[in-house]
């Protein structure tokens, strides 16, 4: 097993191992351990109690942060005629609108954060699942990224701005961005407020039992900071 280095290991020592921390204890810890000399961003991770093998205890849903991602997300339109050009004229970074750029993505390019489909393009869209599927970019009408032509400047700015989809995995597991770690702490607050609620109320009525059952935040290549999960659930803005 591959050992820590000498700055992850003075970050550790910072943290409490059998402390469970408020959210603005774990949000002031996190941006005071990170080490790395670029915005590193911040994630949630949580452990939930649901069994992800049965439909009806799917846990997924989209949230508008209130103070964005802190990043340029690049945003894919698979869309034809009028609605390709309406992705352009509003904001799209790349527009999926002949065979030569399906087959592209067929051949394994996917350099955007985002893709989004018109209704009229999911039968194209839907042979690209294995390219897609297994890196998070399936057009998904749950998620909200089919959409009719009309809808595509709302979803096209809302995925640039903050936009954040959240799923669970096969591990009963979510992990979501939160922020930067050059936000200020109010900001990673709010928006890790706004997820917690979201993924509250995104509870299935069949999951039974405690339903969210650790809570952890770190930033990229930052140890993890354990939250109460009871404090974390009775987040609100502030």
């Amino acid at each position: 097993m591959p050992k820590h280095g000498k700055k992850y290991r003075a970050a550790a020592e910072k943290i409490e191992a059998d402390k469970l921390y408020t959210p603005e204890e774990a949000v002031a810890l996190v941006k005071e351990i990170n080490t790395t000399k670029f915005d590193a961003t911040v994630e949630l991770h949580m452990r939930l109690g649901v069994d992800p093998r049965h439909a009806d205890q799917q846990v997924r849903d989209v949230v508008m942060l209130p103070h964005g991602l802190g990043k340029t997300v690049r945003v894919l339109v698979f869309a034809q005629g009028e609605g390709a050009q309406l992705a352009r004229d509003n904001g799209a970074d790349y527009v999926a609108d002949d065979d030569e750029m399906l087959k592209k993505i067929q051949d394994g390019w996917v350099d955007f954060d985002v893709a989004i489909a018109t209704r009229g393009m999911m039968g194209k869209v839907g042979r690209l699942g294995r390219v897609l599927g297994p890196r998070g970019l399936m057009p998904n009408p749950k998620a909200g990224t089919v959409v009719a032509d009309e809808d595509l400047p709302r979803v096209i700015e809302e995925s640039k701005a903050g936009r954040v989809e959240f799923r669970v995995d096969r591990t009963s597991n979510i992990h979501v961005p939160i922020g930067k770690v050059s936000f200020d702490e109010k900001k990673l607050y709010d928006n890790m407020a706004v997820i917690m609620e979201a993924i509250k109320k995104a509870r299935p009525a069949a999951a039974k039992g405690v339903y969210i059952r650790r809570v952890v935040v770190c930033s990229t290549m930052s140890p993890g900071v354990r939250l109460d999960p009871i404090a974390a659930q009775d987040m609100e803005l502030v």
